[in-house]
């Protein structure tokens, strides 16, 4: 029987992914890199319970655990340091079944490529759609090497996806969510601190320690679309959040302003049709860009690779019926998550004095009899299950 054979656009987390679980369902795989290089650009990334469980079914999910880094308590505080709501690892891993990880994006990446045949991963290659394909015939992509001809082309060319528009054109794509965040890795400071965010007005600060030593921080502030700062991100940064609380001074005074990443926020407030056309399957961004503020986006392009993957196995002449069911299964969860993670930016994003007070308090109130505040806002995400069982299953 021949070998089908599966294009993926894009070599981020989502892309590698679906490449890596693909290539478990018996298809021959080939990765479209526009970058020069697999050096991500990101800095970490959080894996929760529901993107490990996925990582189980392609055999790297206790890898990804092992770098598990969050030990005792943390949670959310006010800039002064007060602590709204407090919860632990262990509070975690025992709702949701598992531990919160975080890690670089390099790290992961290097695990998801070591699964890949030598020559599965071009570099260097721009890849454009140009026939969908259908039942009767394979869709096909242009590189600068030539067409290639696919049983199957997944698209996870990101936030900006151009395969997208080729398929939805009629669609507006991401809008701009009135916010911009930034991303750093610093050495860990001298004194230690509790894995926390927290929130201002119309801004908030996350730190959290990585397994290496090191530290992963970001931030997130309402500003106009396309703008950046005069001088440069560490000096804004320092104007916007130097008084915060400890360890935001000493993370911003180890910061090197040029590995400071700055990044306006996108989401897709208007659901896509489907996430399919032909024999094209977005995954990841390229089909629902969420605001970063429950960590998902990650997770979800994961849960996207496999579920895409359980449906796709090899053989079938048509495979309208199992990308159908793809979309059938992606599309409501992962506009949730959008739709949750937009829900939850309002809330940081209120810039009155009496709202952040009223907000506080409530958060304050809420905790005090509910310890697990922080952790509801997960329920319904983060103890998701793949369809497949794995050695990791808790039930059954």
């Amino acid at each position: 029987m021949r070998q089908p054979h599966a294009v993926v656009i894009g070599a981020g987390i989502g892309g590698l992914t679906a490449a890596v679980a693909l290539r478990r369902q018996g298809w021959r795989v080939t990765v479209l890199e526009r970058a020069a290089t697999l050096e991500p650009v990101g800095a970490g990334i959080s894996l929760a319970p529901n993107g490990q469980r996925s990582l189980d079914v392609i055999g790297l999910g206790d890898d990804v655990r092992a770098l598990a880094s969050w030990q005792g308590d943390g949670g959310l505080r006010t800039p002064d340091g007060r602590w709204l709501s407090r919860t632990s690892s262990e509070a975690a891993a025992r709702r949701f079944g598992g531990p919160l990880v975080l890690l670089h994006r390099a790290t992961l990446t290097d695990l998801l490529v070591k699964h890949l045949p030598d020559q599965a991963v071009r570099t260097g290659a721009a890849a454009t759609l140009v026939d969908p394909g259908a039942a009767d015939r394979p869709a096909r992509v242009a590189t600068p090497d030539g067409d290639i001809e696919a049983d199957l082309v997944v698209a996870a060319d990101g936030i900006n996806s151009a395969t997208r528009a080729a398929l939805f054109p009629t669609h507006p794509g991401p809008v701009y969510s009135g916010f911009t965040t930034w991303r750093l890795i610093t050495p860990a400071p001298g004194r230690p601190f509790a894995a926390h965010e927290t929130w201002g007005r119309a801004g908030l600060w996350g730190t959290h320690p990585m397994k290496d030593g090191r530290v992963y921080a970001y931030a997130a502030a309402a500003a106009p679309a396309g703008t950046r700062a005069p001088d440069d991100e560490k000096a804004e940064l320092l104007r916007r959040f130097g008084t915060w609380h400890h360890p935001v001074p000493d993370i911003l005074a180890a910061a090197v302003p040029d590995r400071i990443l700055r990044h306006d926020v996108r989401f897709m407030a208007e659901p896509l049709p489907a996430y399919h056309r032909g024999r094209v399957a977005l995954l990841g961004d390229a089909a629902h860009a969420m605001a970063p503020t429950l960590g998902q986006g990650g997770n979800q392009a994961i849960e996207d690779a496999i579920v895409l993957a359980h449906h796709l196995t090899p053989g079938a002449a048509d495979l309208s019926p199992a990308l159908a069911a793809y979309t059938r299964d992606r599309l409501p969860r992962t506009m949730d998550v959008v739709r949750r993670a937009a829900r939850t930016a309002r809330l940081f994003m209120l810039s009155g004095a009496p709202a952040v007070a009223l907000r506080d308090t409530a958060i304050a109130a809420v905790s005090r009899f509910g310890p697990g505040l922080l952790l509801r806002g997960f329920d319904g995400i983060a103890d998701w299950e793949p369809p497949v069982r794995t050695y990791a299953s808790q039930t059954g």
